[in-house]
Order: C-alpha cells, then sequence, then structure tokens
C-alpha cells in the first residue's frame, strides 16, 4: 500500500514532536511504502532533512510558502469566473464548509493557465467577492488593510490548489492547516480516503501565537484567527476519518464542526526498551537536584516561564541545576530572549544542550519539566516516565491523564500538573518534588507502569495497521 503523509512546518526539517511520531510510523509499518507532502515556511529549508529517512519512504515532496513571492501578477484576467465558482470562493472567505470542492479543484486545476494564483487575486470578479464579504463581516476596519490581509492569507492556500499532488492509496495528515487541506483535495482528485491525526488542535495553536505576534495588530488578529479556524473546518469537512490522541481533544474536535462518527482516539506510543533502564539517581540529594527539560527552544514551550520558576527554585535549593536537552536554533529570536531572561534573572546552572540523545541524558536528571501553552500528548512525557522520571507539567493536552491516569487507570500520580504560565506554581511543584525522595521514586514507579501499560509503540503501531487496512479502497 502507498501512503502519503502530510506535514506541515514539522517533518524532516524539526527534531522531535510530530516529526517524531512521523518517523515512528513509518519505520513500524515497513510492509507499506511511504510518499511524505511537506509545507514549510522557506525555501532555504530545502533538502535539509534532520532524521535519516527509512527505507519505505521513497519519495519527499517539498513546498515553500515563500515560493509564492516570486508570483507575478498577470497584466490583466479576461476568463471570468462563473456564478457557480463566485459562490464556491465567497464561502471559501467566510469559512463556510461543507464547500463544493469539485468547483473549487475546477478554479485552480481544470485549465492551469486559466486562473493562476495571482490572477485569480487580481481579477474583478474575486474584487467583488472580498468586497462583499469586507461589507458583511468586517466593515469597521479598512478596507485597504484588510483587503491586503485577505492576500497574505489566500495567497498561499490558491497557490498549494494548483499543485500536484503525488497519487497514494491513502491520505493521512498530522494537522487540519494547509497540510488538513491538500489531504482533502488530493483526495478527492484520486478518489481515495482521507485521514486526519491531530496532535494537538491547529486552529487553537495557531490563535494562541496570533494573539502574542507583533506581525498581525488589533482587530486584524481576529481576522486571521477566523482564518485558521475555517482551514480546520475544510479539513473536518473533507476527512473520512479523524484521529486524535485523547478525548479531551475529540471534545475540542466536536465542538469546532467536526462531524463525531468520524473522530477515533489512538494514543501515541514509545520504544520501552530505549529508556526503561534507566533508573532513578540512587544518590540524587535535594542540594543536587538537576531538573531536565526534553524541548524545543520555541514561543509555544514557554521556555521563559520555566526559567522563571526555576529562579524561584534556586530561592529554595540553590545548588539546584537545570538541563535544557533540545534544538536552540528553530527561532533565534526566542532562543535570545531567553538568553536575556537568564541574564535579567541573573541565573546561573542553566545549561542549553541543543539536540542529544536523550536517552543518554535523562540518566543525569531527578525529575522532569513541561511548561508548553499547547501541547496534544507530548512524547517528551511518555519518553520521561518510561526514563522512571516524574514530572511537573502545565495542565495542557494530556497531561492530566499521563501523570494523573484520569480516564486511564487507578494507578495514582506520576507527577504534579500546573496551571500554563503560572511560574510560581510549577516552582512549588518542582521544590515539593525535589526535597521529597520516596515520592519521586514512587510518582517515577507509578509513570513506568502506566507507559508500559498504555502507551508502548506496539500498541501504537498495530493501531495504524489495521486502522490502513479498514481505511484503503480498491
Amino acid at each position: 500500500m502507498r501512503i502519503c503523509l502530510l506535514v506541515e512546518g514539522s517533518y524532516p526539517y524539526v527534531v522531535g514532536g510530530v516529526s517524531s511520531w512521523v518517523q515512528m510510523l513509518i519505520e513500524g509499518l515497513p510492509e507499506h511504502e511511504f510518499v511524505v507532502y511537506s509545507i514549510g515556511a522557506e525555501m532555504k529549508q530545502r533538502g535539509d532533512f534532520r532524521y535519516n529517512l527509512p527505507k519505505n519512504l521513497v519519495e519527499v515532496h517539498e513546498l515553500f510558502l515563500d515560493e509564492i513571492l516570486a508570483l507575478r501578477a498577470p497584466s490583466r484576467n479576461e476568463k471570468p469566473l462563473t456564478p457557480q465558482e463566485k459562490v464556491c470562493l465567497y464561502e471559501l472567505v467566510v469559512g463556510n464548509v461543507p464547500l463544493d470542492l469539485d468547483v473549487l479543484l475546477g478554479i485552480f486545476r481544470s485549465d492551469r493557465m486559466r486562473h493562476d494564483a495571482m490572477g485569480i487575486f487580481m481579477s474583478a470578479d474575486f474584487f467583488d467577492i472580498i468586497e462583499r464579504v469586507y461589507r458583511e463581516h468586517y466593515d469597521h476596519l479598512p478596507f485597504t488593510d484588510f483587503f491586503w490581509t485577505i492576500r497574505s492569507m489566500l495567497l498561499p492556500l490558491f497557490y498549494i490548489l494548483q499543485q500536484d499532488f503525488p497519487e497514494a492509496d491513502i491520505y493521512h495528515s498530522v494537522a487540519t492547516g494547509y497540510c488538513g487541506v491538500v489531504g482533502g483535495v488530493a483526495s478527492r482528485v484520486y478518489r481515495k480516503p482521507f485521514l486526519i491525526t491531530e496532535h494537538g488542535i491547529y486552529s487553537r495553536e495557531r490563535e494562541e501565537e496570533i494573539l502574542k505576534c507583533k506581525w498581525a495588530e488589533g482587530d486584524f488578529k481576529s481576522v486571521w484567527i477566523q482564518y485558521f479556524y475555517n482551514l480546520a473546518g475544510l479539513a473536518y469537512a473533507g476527512a473520512d476519518r479523524v484521529f486524535t490522541l485523547f478525548q479531551k481533544n475529540a471534545d475540542t474536535e466536536i465542538a469546532l464542526g467536526c462531524a463525531p462518527e468520524k473522530i477515533a482516539i489512538v494514543p501515541n506510543g514509545i520504544h520501552m526498551e530505549r529508556f526503561a533502564h534507566i533508573a532513578l539517581k540512587e544518590e540524587a540529594t535535594e542540594s543536587g537536584i538537576v531538573i531536565g527539560a526534553v524541548v524545543r527552544v520555541v514561543p509555544i514551550k514557554d521556555i521563559v516561564t520555566m526559567l522563571r520558576a526555576f529562579f524561584l527554585v534556586k530561592q529554595s535549593i540553590p545548588d539546584a541545576k537545570l538541563l535544557i536537552m533540545g534544538q536552540y536554533e528553530e527561532d533565534p529570536e526566542y532562543y535570545e530572549l531567553c538568553q536575556r531572561t537568564i541574564e535579567t534573572l541573573r541565573l546561573e546552572d542553566v545549561t542549553f544542550t541543543g539536540s542529544v540523545n536523550v536517552a543518554e541524558r535523562l540518566a543525569e536528571v531527578d525529575l522532569l519539566l513541561l511548561s508548553s501553552i499547547s501541547e496534544g500528548q507530548p512524547l517528551a512525557v511518555l519518553e520521561g516516565l518510561a526514563a522512571h522520571r516524574p514530572f511537573v507539567t502545565t495542565d495542557v493536552g494530556c497531561c492530566r491523564e499521563l501523570l494523573y491516569g484520569e480516564g486511564v487507570d487507578d494507578m495514582g500520580d506520576a507527577g504534579i500538573v500546573v496551571p500554563a504560565m503560572d511560574y510560581e506554581e510549577m516552582s512549588r511543584g518542582i521544590v515539593r518534588m525535589a526535597k521529597d525522595t520516596p515520592l519521586r521514586r514512587r510518582m517515577a514507579e507509578i509513570g513506568y507502569e502506566r507507559v508500559k501499560q498504555s502507551y508502548t509503540y506496539e500498541k501504537f503501531i498495530n493501531s495504524y495497521r489495521d486502522i490502513y487496512a479498514r481505511e484503503k479502497r480498491d
């Protein structure tokens, strides 16, 4: 069977998280042939793969959104949109689903020279559509700014819709953004099933990023946020099945408009054997406590809150150390913010290791920390628990399920969950655990047993083996 995995902003350029999930899935199903369709931000990433590609990964198709900068507007567009096409594009802009995908495909794909991405946008017909959307929904905003905002949002999507997609037996997207729309379109083109596995809730994560960003201001933030919710709606509508990692995510997907009957839960799984040999440090003492974090240094992981919490920890445990294990090149500006935070707080004993062999470095730490403001079912937590390391995590994704066993088992607590961005509560959780070795040991054993029982690699792979066999169409 030939399976096309659709990814966005992750594999094979970024290590960890969803990328690790993709690598594990491909490696675990050697009987299938995989193709990856990867949507990235910048062409400079082309070919810069951070993984050794498995033998059964036969193709990587790379598409970069900054390619649209090379597009040139035609002098004029003499081929107007049909009334049906106008209705379809209006519904696309305002977010009405389900769309008539056959009409949408006809606009961009029936004759590639008829409607190119820039040509559509510069047509009088599409200008009329934007003007109508503005009058009905956004007339409190300056029209010129609104027009160029809509252009910035839709040009990447229009460009993507023009592309050729690899032929496969199943299309499987790891998110509901651009790659989710591609999955729905490719599924319609080749009449094959389309699956989504949503790790975090893509539209919610984009909302959190936009609320904090500087490139969108004031009420235009809401325009961008609504756009990403619209993309999610398109993806849900086009999918045959939607898989997620835990019930809280499923409930959110239903609230966002995904049909409940499409949704099923398939937890992540990890290679227990990579970590099971790592025991708690026998010589660990309060004064020499080492706190670890396996994490990319990017805003959504909220390393700044982690550093502030560690500052308070140092007031109680002066010799404590913080080891941040993960790449920091992805967002240089955020890494620089972290360094300035360290300087401002005059923090000592903080080490950024960069990318490392996690299984080797976990032996150095006594407890682990996750400070994210958004997560799905973090592999870093599963791996840490498999290594007999208890956690302090923020209350995001399914961390309550992983640490407290909510909805899973009644074994007890494998760590402490605190509110997101609350560095004071985070520091109290760390100090409590650091000063109580028997508590750490008890939590460590519970976490190990929970992963062994419910989150193994074998269960994860067998679930998708069965899914692919069940969903394939002849």
